[in-house]
C-alpha cells in the first residue's frame, strides 16, 4: 500500500473517531474510584487500561486487520515483535489511557490516543478526552476538529500570542525533577497552567487554552504513544511540536522512548523558546557542575 488520498486519510479518521469514542465510553464507565492499581505507584496499569486497550486493538484490527497495519500500544508492546512493525510502513499507534493517575484521583484530565503513522510520522489522529466529552481529530493537510458528544464540531486553532513573557505555560503536577523546575523558575514565561494527561496539554495549546509546552527526558521520558496523536492535533491547528534543535519527533523506530529536550507551542515565537531552553539549561548545567 503506497500513498492514501485526502478521502482515504478521512475514511480511516472516521474509523478511529468511532473507536476512540467507544474508548470513552469505557473509560468513564470504569470509574476511577473501583479502578485498582496493580503496578507500582509510579506507572500504574489499571483494569481499564487493559479493557480500553483491548477495546482499541479488537475494534482496528477487526475494521482494518493486520495485513497493511502494524500496531503498537502501551499496553503490548514488550510482547510485541518489534520487527513486524519497523518493517511496516503503516502503524496504529495507541495509549488507551493517558494520564493513568489522574484517572486514578478523579481530575478527569486523561485522554485516549490513537494515531497512525506513515513512515515515522503521523498522518491521522484521534485525541478524546472523556472528563469533558470532547474529542479531537486530524489527517494530514486537512486541519483539527473539536467534536463534542452531540456531535457538533469546531475547527481548532492555535492562539497568535507571540511574544515570549506573554505565553501561557501547560506542564504537569507530578512529572518534575529539580533541573526542570529550575528551568521552568528561569524562562521568561511564568504563567503556568496545570494539566495531567499530555495529550491534553497539546490539545489545550490547539484550542487557545495555552501557549506552550516544555518537556526533559529522565525517568518518565514520553513514548511513541505519549506524544504521536498529540503532535498532529497541534500542527495541524497551526501548532509546532519539535526537539530543542527544532527537529521534529519521529515515531515507529526501534526505540520508542521520545529523548531529549521537547518543546510544543502555537509556532509564533517558538525558535525563541528553543534558544531560551537551552540557554538556561546550559547555565543550570555548569552551576551544577562546579
Amino acid at each position: 500500500m503506497g500513498e492514501m488520498t485526502e478521502q482515504e486519510l478521512q475514511e480511516l479518521l472516521a474509523i478511529a473517531r468511532s473507536v476512540a469514542w467507544g474508548a470513552a465510553d469505557i473509560l468513564r464507565s470504569m470509574a476511577a474510584a473501583t479502578v485498582n492499581p496493580h503496578n507500582t505507584e509510579t506507572d500504574p496499569v489499571t483494569a481499564a487500561d487493559t479493557a480500553a486497550d483491548e477495546y482499541i486493538l479488537t475494534a482496528l484490527q477487526g475494521r482494518l486487520g493486520t495485513e497493511q497495519f502494524a500496531y503498537l500500544t502501551e499496553e503490548s508492546y514488550k510482547q510485541q515483535d518489534s520487527g513486524d512493525r519497523l518493517q511496516c510502513p503503516w502503524v496504529w499507534i495507541i495509549d488507551p489511557l493517558d494520564g493513568t493517575k489522574d484517572y486514578i484521583q478523579g481530575t478527569g484530565e486523561y485522554a485516549v490516543h490513537i494515531a497512525l503513522v506513515h513512515h515515522h510520522r503521523p498522518v491521522v489522529a484521534v485525541v478524546a478526552c472523556p472528563g469533558v466529552d470532547t474529542l479531537y481529530s486530524a489527517a494530514l493537510g486537512q486541519g483539527t476538529q473539536i467534536e463534542y458528544r452531540d456531535g457538533t464540531t469546531t475547527p481548532a486553532q492555535v492562539s497568535t500570542v507571540d511574544r515570549l513573557e506573554d505565553l501561557v505555560i501547560v506542564t504537569s503536577r507530578s512529572h518534575r525533577n529539580d533541573r526542570f523546575n529550575q528551568l521552568m523558575q528561569r524562562f521568561p514565561c511564568q504563567n503556568q497552567r496545570f494539566l495531567g494527561s499530555l495529550g491534553g496539554k497539546l490539545a489545550a495549546i490547539a484550542d487557545r487554552r495555552a501557549d506552550a509546552y516544555i518537556a526533559l527526558s529522565g525517568k518518565s521520558a514520553p513514548k511513541d504513544w505519549d506524544l504521536a496523536a498529540p503532535d498532529l492535533i497541534l500542527s495541524e491547528a497551526g501548532g509546532l511540536l519539535t526537539h530543542f534543535d527544532g527537529t521534529p519527533l519521529l515515531y515507529n523506530q526501534a526505540d520508542v522512548v521520545q529523548w531529549g529536550g521537547l518543546i510544543a507551542s502555537n509556532g509564533r515565537c517558538h525558535t525563541e523558546l528553543c534558544a531560551e531552553a537551552i540557554r538556561i539549561l546550559a547555565d543550570i548545567d555548569a552551576a551544577t557542575s562546579t
